[in-house]
């Protein structure tokens, strides 16, 4: 699956509301293509078991265990120079091998310590997995571990890129915003931040998305009888409840740090 890019003008240090509203509309995509992948499985409950799998010299599940190595590997091919890209087990990560890439700097630099890949780890698997899949076990584990990390890397990717938005946000009115930083008042911030009709839209269009992605393909053009491979409202409630509130956290820990 390519990466789709925050900065939609990766050689300049040039952000626009409407590039990066472009982005964050094609991650949905991706987000919601991930989800129809994941629901292919059960739960398949067994490899997030604390040392289920008993692999010799790790502590902790399968899908964790397959989480780190596949980061480290990656790691060491440079995805995480990148600064759209943030790891769930930063700890310990090998340096990269590959020469790296130049990535423009456009974002404060504290902006790099932020990571809510924590918040989004617990939610997915504790809370909404369950509702996306159904009860049971097929032992088609690590084909489930691969299909959980390409959500949660898709899930992760269109959270941080809150970094961006409040960066031209905070570029476009800088005096409508320096008070509350200096002030650090978290809640004037984030109701600066916040555009009720704008999240409406938000979910109204990952939920049709997940409905036409997910209906069953015919020759005969006929349709699958309302069946779809996700729930459709899931996609919504997805956002709702947890990809928008987490992206304004995410930007207001940014402003709260900008002016430092």
């Amino acid at each position: 699956m390519a990466n789709v890019n925050c900065n939609p003008n990766s050689a300049s240090d040039t952000l626009t509301l409407d590039g990066i509203r472009d982005s964050l509309i094609r991650q949905e995509d991706s987000i919601v293509f991930s989800l129809i992948e994941r629901a292919r499985f059960p739960l398949n409950g067994k490899m997030y078991l604390h040392n289920h799998a008993s692999i010799p010299g790790f502590s902790g599940s399968l899908v964790e265990f397959i989480v780190r190595e596949t980061e480290a590997v990656q790691a060491k091919a440079g995805r995480y120079e990148n600064p759209e890209e943030n790891p769930f087990f930063p700890e310990n990560l090998p340096r990269p091998l590959a020469h790296p890439h130049k990535y423009p700097k456009v974002l404060h630099p504290s902006g790099a310590s932020i990571n809510m890949n924590k918040a989004i780890w617990d939610f997915y698997f504790k809370k909404f997995l369950p509702l996306l899949v159904a009860d049971g076990d097929d032992g088609n584990y690590a084909a489930t571990a691969a299909s959980d990390l390409a959500c949660l890397q898709a899930l992760s990717r269109r959270i941080h890129c809150g970094k961006y938005v409040a960066e031209v946000k905070f570029r476009d009115a800088p005096n409508e915003y320096e008070g509350p930083i200096r002030s650090q008042e978290r809640d004037t911030l984030m109701k600066l931040l916040t555009f009720e009709a704008v999240e409406e839209q938000v979910k109204k269009r990952v939920e049709k998305k997940a409905m036409v992605f997910g209906q069953e393909v015919t020759l005969n053009n006929t349709s699958g009888g309302g069946k779809y491979k996700i729930d459709p409202s899931l996609a919504s409630r997805l956002y709702d409840n947890w990809v928008m509130p987490l992206t304004k956290e995410v930007e207001v820990e940014y402003l709260l740090r900008r002016l430092e």
